[in-house]
């Protein structure tokens, strides 16, 4: 019995094993290799493409997915000067030397010989009261009127005040000072300890000042990344980056708006791996190199090692559509790449691959395992006291 058995499936094993297909209701993690790069083929499934990944593709996505750079988006070759705006309380001392002819009701000053008008002797001075800059940018000044001051320094409007007292006054210095800065702010939102609008000083404070100014961040650096905005500019970049490259610690400006994002980043493994997982990873990125190592790597005796496949949904500009009446949903359309890691150079590449949120990496069967497999429920058929006996052992 077991003679004639043999002698009728002994020609359907090694069929089986010629062609590499195995009936489908053999246990599986998933399709095989050969199933996978049938996809785009596949009736019924539209847009999905089969990228085989080599040099050029790693370099292309890697390029792309690369993030803004702050020291090249926010680059200025304009010096850090505070300019005062609309909102800034400031105040305004007026010098003026002997005779007075203005402000000679006032107390007088003792001026020392290398004093602002060039002579020694007694000068008399007025402070005027603090004013709020208005919303037009400007305040009053006695004998001046009305003076621009918004988007000026403060030199700028000394300079400008004396201008308009010369012929009233007689040699007029005058002093500005900010009291209260209102206007030259940037704002902190997002994953930090405290949110808060941080007042700028000539100092010129940097971005990682902006974050402790806030009591630092409620969640991991690492999973952390800094989105700058700037007028109609905005950019992103991995805090990990930026605390690591000084020169992307950029100087801020007015206005400027700086939100820290918890980026809980995962990708799924499944298939012939160490273990199947969703894990999670870095707001700088990883590579595909990385992401098998985290998931154990490749299970030795189940893997197809040709059968690398990284299932994403892709920018279209970074794919080659083949066909062009696909449409796209939100400017993305389906991808698998695939990556043969029987190709040594497959080593080099994978080191510069970007794995992207919410990738899938799958790992296929080898069909070694598969015949494996199938040859189990051949021999339980043929004698099922076999199984059963080395069960019970």
């Amino acid at each position: 019995m077991k003679k004639n058995f043999w002698a009728v499936c002994l020609p359907v094993v090694l069929t089986l094993s010629g062609c590499g297909t195995f009936p489908a209701w053999l246990p599986g993690s998933g399709a095989s290799r050969e199933q996978i790069q049938e996809v785009s083929s596949a009736p019924g499934i539209e847009g999905i493409q089969l990228v085989d990944v080599n040099d050029a593709v790693t370099r292309k996505l890697a390029a792309a997915k690369q993030l803004d750079q702050f020291s090249s988006t926010f680059a200025s070759k304009v010096a850090n000067t505070y300019v005062i705006g609309p909102g800034d309380v400031i105040e305004v001392t007026i010098w003026e030397t002997p005779p007075a002819m203005l402000f000679g009701s006032s107390a007088p000053v003792s001026l020392p010989s290398q004093a602002p008008g060039g002579s020694a002797g007694s000068a008399t001075s007025v402070t005027l009261p603090t004013q709020m800059v208005a919303a037009d940018g400007t305040v009053s000044i006695p004998f001046a009127g009305r003076i621009r001051v918004a988007g000026r320094t403060v030199e700028q409007v000394e300079s400008d005040v004396v201008s308009h007292l010369k012929g009233k006054a007689n040699q007029p210095q005058v002093v500005v000072g900010v009291t209260k800065n209102n206007a030259s702010n940037v704002t902190i939102v997002g994953e930090v300890t405290t949110s808060a609008m941080m007042p700028l000083t000539p100092k010129g404070e940097h971005l990682l000042d902006a974050i402790a100014f806030a009591g630092g961040l409620k969640q991991p650096i690492s999973r952390t990344a800094i989105q700058l905005s700037r007028g109609d500019t905005t950019a992103t970049m991995a805090l990990d980056s930026v605390i690591r490259d000084p020169k992307q610690n950029v100087v801020l400006k007015p206005g400027d708006v700086v939100t820290a994002l918890f980026q809980p980043h995962t990708f799924s493994v499944l298939g012939a791996t160490g273990k199947n997982d969703e894990i999670p990873f870095e707001a700088q990125g990883i590579s595909l190199a990385q992401a098998l190592a985290r998931s154990g790597g490749l299970n030795d005796s189940r893997a197809d090692a040709r059968g690398v496949f990284v299932f994403r949904f892709e920018d279209a500009k970074l794919v080659d559509n083949k066909d062009a009446s696909v449409r796209t949903t939100n400017g993305k359309v389906p991808v698998v790449y695939e990556i043969n890691l029987r190709d040594p150079s497959a080593f080099l590449v994978t080191q510069n691959f970007p794995v992207q949120n919410h990738d899938v990496i799958y790992v296929t069967n080898s069909p070694g395992a598969e015949f494996r497999k199938f040859l189990t429920y051949v021999v339980l058929v043929a004698d099922p006291t076999v199984a059963f006996t080395r069960d019970f052992q």
